[in-house]
């Protein structure tokens, strides 16, 4: 296992790498640094000698790829803004913010609890309806049960975020007076999270009901499951111990796999909702084209997505041991 994980990561690098080039590329191509320095001095009124200084500070003075101003092959490979930008995530050395100068580390620090209060209830929620609904109407294939809730599925599946969101924030905010449309307080952080969570969890679970059912659908069709029905196995017994046990694979997958984007925050909910956590962190940044701040981001979702693609890998050696790693 060790050799196998050790190996999975290395082949995880190419990955990285690549996320971090794509993203340098398109960022640079559509983005200016005197435009960014503008923004960081103060928009229109912001003088050219502190434009300028404010690249050379921030090494957005440097050429892209290669400096063919610079002595020798290797300055004109290193004093890049390319060479610079791999070196300081490679070494994870975020840096300041361009926008106001703080750490990056620190604003992740600070954004990473708001964020994971937010994103964790609505997956553990999501998740425990979701599968079992799924279960129930998995086992009642074919009859009206079933068809209601894929009836439901779609229409839910039809429905963007945005209207729940706005719909929450009226009926819920608004009318009822039941909660604050949106803010943020340590001290009742509870008030202020029972309304996303619950936009959260409405939002997904169509999504994952359509998923797991389709899942179980096709185990409860398998041979097995017959046969311990013609042995009288009871309703709770055949959902529990041979349906669900049997459709964990594809389900492990979908699970583990989620879990990066618990730490990188909900971009939407977030935003809209004004909980100061990773994803309102990430809007920003982009709003204001800070690249820094979307550098670090990228570069943990990176690590995040190939660290938790081999846990799933790992996993399946729980939940089936004729599950080999090689």
């Amino acid at each position: 296992m060790i050799a196998y994980s050790i190996r999975r990561l290395l082949q995880g690098i190419p990955t990285v790498l690549g996320v971090l080039f794509v993203f340098f590329f398109i960022f640079f191509m559509v983005n200016d640094p005197d435009k960014m320095a503008r923004g960081a001095n103060g928009g229109d009124k912001a003088s050219a000698q502190a434009i300028e200084e404010w690249k050379a500070e921030k090494g957005y003075n440097l050429p892209l790829f290669f400096n063919l101003k610079a002595p020798g092959f290797k300055a004109k490979c290193t004093e890049t803004r390319f060479f610079s930008f791999y070196s300081k995530m490679l070494t994870f050395q975020f840096g300041k913010a361009d926008t106001d100068d703080e750490l990056i580390i620190d604003k992740i620090k600070k954004g990473a609890g708001p964020s994971l209060a937010l994103t964790v209830p609505i997956f553990l929620i999501g998740l425990f309806i979701s599968i079992s609904i799924s279960l129930v109407v998995a086992l009642f294939m074919n009859t009206y049960v079933d068809r209601f809730a894929l009836v439901l599925c779609v229409l839910g599946m039809s429905v963007v975020v945005f209207l729940y969101i706005i719909g929450g924030q009226y009926i819920m905010g608004k009318m009822l007076r039941w909660f604050a449309i949106s803010g943020w307080s340590e001290d009742h952080k509870f008030h202020f999270l029972f309304l996303p969570v619950l936009v959260g969890v409405i939002d997904s679970l169509s999504r994952r009901i359509r998923l797991y059912r389709t899942i179980m659908v096709n185990e409860v069709n398998s041979d097995y499951m017959r046969t311990a029905r013609a042995k009288g196995v009871g309703d709770s017994s055949l959902l529990f111990k041979h349906l669900l046990k049997n459709s964990m694979i594809p389900i492990l997958t979908g699970v583990v796999m989620s879990i990066p984007y618990l730490f990188t925050g909900a971009l939407l909910l977030e935003a809209f909702f004004g909980i100061p956590g990773l994803g309102k962190l990430t809007i920003n940044a982009i709003i204001n084209n800070d690249f820094a701040t979307l550098s670090a981001m990228v570069f943990i979702g990176s690590l995040l997505y190939v660290v938790f693609n081999l846990i799933t890998d790992l996993s399946y050696t729980l939940v089936d041991p004729r599950v080999k790693l090689q």
